[in-house]
């Protein structure tokens, strides 16, 4: 017999360890994902309801200024009415007194 030891043992992949703790990291990033993606989603919820808001108060606003550019036309339509009748009342006037006066002249001369 020979009086050398044995050569040691080849390397293996490292100590053993259990599959439940690989799959302890696997579920703590999926429940951090969860966890992400709820905060994501509230925050979108709020987004959404500000913006609902914000839209809603435009489309008020909008028909308020609507509501009243028609009063202020309505306005101005009434005004340009009442102008032009009164426009019209003195070119009658005018044709009136043209005609008086180009008889006066006649009966004078």
């Amino acid at each position: 017999r020979s009086a050398a030891a044995p050569p040691p043992p080849p390397e293996t992949f490292g100590a053993y360890t259990k599959a439940s703790q690989e799959n302890n990291g696997v579920t703590a990033m999926i429940n951090m994902l969860i966890q992400e993606l709820d905060k994501e989603m509230t925050v979108a919820e709020a987004e959404e309801k500000d913006a609902q808001e914000d839209y809603e108060t435009m489309m008020k606003d909008s028909a308020e200024k609507r509501a009243a550019d028609s009063k202020s036309l309505a306005e101005k339509e009434a005004a340009k009415a009442d102008t032009e009748a009164a426009l019209q009342q003195h070119n009658d006037d005018k044709a009136s007194t043209g005609k008086e006066l180009a008889a006066t002249l006649e009966f004078i001369a």
